[in-house]
């Protein structure tokens, strides 16, 4: 006869999530956007833009962008910053531009290197290959990225030590 597996002890659950808070929170964020973006992006796909899914993909991602930036700014990363508003906007939108190279890639690949669009596969296989591109391998290709570069250049950690006075220091 075996034991049940115990389920985590749920101060265990709240410990690693206060430890980890930042990287929860960004990624509650990233799945709010990935619904945008997958909403917006079949939405697109299937209608104005149908031969053009890498269009729809693009402005798909822009969208789900610019409601990153406000989640992103406003709950993920609120501790961090320092840097002035208008400085990390720009250095947000940088990332996501190199990000949204990563999110499109993929989908480019599958439908114009490997060739998998109708006539060449079925429709069926023509919309998994555009999903499992797009949505997942872009996804966490780009995920992984904006997650490494937001904390490292657009909501860097505020240092508490030398940086007072300094005329390089950022600033609010």
């Amino acid at each position: 006869m075996t034991e049940a597996r115990a389920a985590p002890h749920p101060r265990r659950l709240v410990e690693a999530a206060r430890r980890h808070g930042e990287l929860v929170r960004f990624a509650l964020v990233g799945a709010s956007t990935f619904v945008v973006d997958t909403a917006v992006f079949l939405l697109l796909k299937s209608t104005l833009l149908e031969p053009k899914p890498v269009t729809a993909k693009v402005i798909a991602v822009v969208v789900a962008t610019l409601v990153g930036y406000l989640l992103n700014r406003g709950w993920s990363f609120r501790a961090r910053g320092g840097l002035a508003r208008p400085r990390e906007a720009t250095l947000y939108f940088v990332v996501s531009a190199v990000a949204l190279g990563m999110n499109a890639g993929p989908l480019f690949a599958s439908r114009y290197w490997l060739d998998l669009a109708v006539p060449a596969v079925s429709p069926l296989t023509e919309q998994l290959a555009d999903l499992v591109s797009a949505q997942i391998v872009g996804t966490l290709l780009a995920m992984t990225f904006r997650f490494w570069a937001f904390r490292r250049w657009v909501f860097p950690a505020v240092s508490v030590d030398t940086t007072v006075g300094d005329p390089r220091a950022p600033t609010e």
